[in-house]
């Protein structure tokens, strides 16, 4: 067993996986993948397949963050739906065999993009890119949650009350600094809150464009990972999420597509976008379109202060995690902002 969040004792690891994985066979040689400051992962490799390992980190932990268990569960129950994911494979809830909780799933193979930009790509399929994630989006909160079993997947009550009040107490818990930005939107996202609508819907909570794996030779969305933050909510915070990009300096750790020439790339503007998701789930026009805006810097904020917090503590997944962690003051005062101008 090992405590480095880096590294894997593989030969108690294969042993364990050929006892619960049907065809798995040994020898196993672990490599991880860069990127990521939350959960470890590695793909592992074996003489006749290729696997994915995601585990939480050792060490102490904020609760609730780092679940897994629940990505093995999302994973299982979105197999065969018109969500593509990965197949699950089995789930380790025993902290002896590498240090933490760790699942394996099938190892897809595609294209994964980092910047917004798409640079590897023509004019014409990043257009179809942004189309496809946007039909993913749909589809994902079209899902009929009952029918997957996912029906106690969240909690009820209305999902921005919680997540404010979630994501205040983790801002809280990792907060090494008075951050004035931070402060004013603690305070003003609660009396802003839309009332719930009743309806919710499996939402994903990271959707953006590395989460998504392409196929090989195509613009279709072969796969969605990293279902961490995944839960039963409201679905217009996935979208203003992953509208956000539009927003971010493209020279920040995060990066974005604010200044650059949208029309010429080939992407879709925010309401073009918005309008677009509303069309394929027949949805009307949205209200309070900058509070969701806002609501989703926030959060990422208090995400990237998490990072941070894991880097003074030495526990985070990645070396970049500091520079994540700078990311903090920035976003917030991106969301202040962006409610200033709507007074």
């Amino acid at each position: 067993m090992t405590n480095d969040p880096q590294q894997l004792d593989i030969a108690t690891l294969a042993r364990y996986l050929q006892d619960h994985i049907p065809g798995f066979e040994g020898p196993v040689t672990a490599e991880k993948f860069s990127g990521g400051q939350s959960n470890p992962t590695f793909l592992l490799r074996t003489p006749t397949a290729r696997y994915v390992l995601r585990r939480q980190p050792p060490g102490e932990l904020l609760k609730s963050a780092h679940a897994v268990d629940r990505e093995f569960r999302i994973l299982s129950a979105l197999s065969g739906t018109a969500v593509p994911v990965a197949r699950p494979y089995h789930l380790c809830e025993d902290r002896t065999v590498i240090g933490s909780l760790f699942y394996v799933m099938s190892f897809e193979d595609g294209r994964i993009f980092w910047n917004p930009a798409l640079p590897e790509l023509s004019q014409t399929d990043r257009t179809a890119a942004y189309d496809a994630m946007l039909h993913t989006m749909a589809a994902l909160h079209d899902i009929n949650v009952e029918a997957v079993g996912l029906a106690d997947y969240g909690k009820p009550g209305n999902y921005f009350e919680r997540q404010i009040g979630v994501w205040t107490k983790q801002y809280r818990l990792a907060e090494t600094e008075r951050i004035d930005a931070m402060e004013r939107l603690i305070e003003w996202l609660p009396s802003a809150c839309p009332a719930d609508d009743g309806k919710p819907t499996l939402v994903h909570g990271d959707f953006r464009l590395d989460n998504m794996m392409f196929e090989p030779n195509s613009t279709r969305v072969k796969a969605v990972l990293d279902w961490e933050l995944s839960t039963l909510g409201n679905p217009l915070a996935d979208l203003a999420y992953f509208c956000m990009c539009l927003r971010l300096p493209s020279g920040s750790h995060i990066p974005g597509l604010a200044g650059q020439d949208r029309e010429a790339l080939g992407i879709p503007q925010e309401a073009e976008m918005v309008a677009r998701y509303c069309e394929l789930r027949g949805l009307p026009p949205i209200e309070n379109w900058h509070f969701y805006l806002a609501f989703s810097f926030f959060r990422l904020a208090s995400i990237a202060q998490g990072v941070k917090r894991r880097a003074l503590n030495g526990n985070a997944s990645s070396t970049q995690a500091s520079k994540a962690g700078d990311m903090t003051g920035p976003l917030a005062e991106a969301a202040v902002r962006l409610i200033d101008t709507q007074h």
